[in-house]
């Protein structure tokens, strides 16, 4: 089951309420996002982390529902 753009974006706003969030479907198929968060969340955090939260955010459903998320993450400005 692929995880359409309502339900990630849900996810991902929940998570970072503040957030700019730009979603891409990469295939056309549900299934391949990219998504581009521009968060005051992520300031002073390493970028590892920054991504680590967004995975957080999708409570266990990367790599499930939702096969790949490329990830953009930084601070405004």
């Amino acid at each position: 089951m692929a995880m359409d753009r309502e339900t990630l974006e849900t996810h991902l706003k929940d998570a970072f309420p503040d957030a700019e969030i730009t979603l891409t479907d990469l295939a056309g198929d549900n299934d391949h996002w990219q998504a581009e968060i521009v968060s005051e969340q992520f300031s002073g955090v390493p970028r590892v982390k920054q991504h680590q939260m967004v995975y957080a955010a999708l409570k266990g459903k990367m790599g499930g529902d939702l096969h790949a998320l490329a990830l953009k993450t930084r601070t405004p400005g």
